[in-house]
């Protein structure tokens, strides 16, 4: 099931107190609640529930870990 979020409600997914932690990159909404490198939502000072497209350039894996992701949806 495909959800679309705006950048305003995809703050809700942070990965605190038991949310789920998604992450949108390219317009995409992925999934890395049960990544553990993302314990907490935070993952080497990034967190849960924004818009990452811009960082994930700089990310020494840079896109080659989203196709292991799940896609929650849309960004709109």
């Amino acid at each position: 099931m495909a959800v679309n979020l705006t950048k305003e409600e995809l703050k809700q997914y942070d990965g605190k107190d038991g949310h789920k932690a998604y992450v949108a990159i390219d317009g995409t909404i992925y999934d890395v609640t049960d990544v553990d490198a993302w314990k907490n939502g935070e993952h080497h000072g990034n967190v849960a529930g924004k818009d990452l497209s811009e960082v994930i350039t700089t990310a020494p894996h840079k896109k080659s870990v989203l196709a292991k992701l799940p896609v929650v949806g849309k960004l709109v």
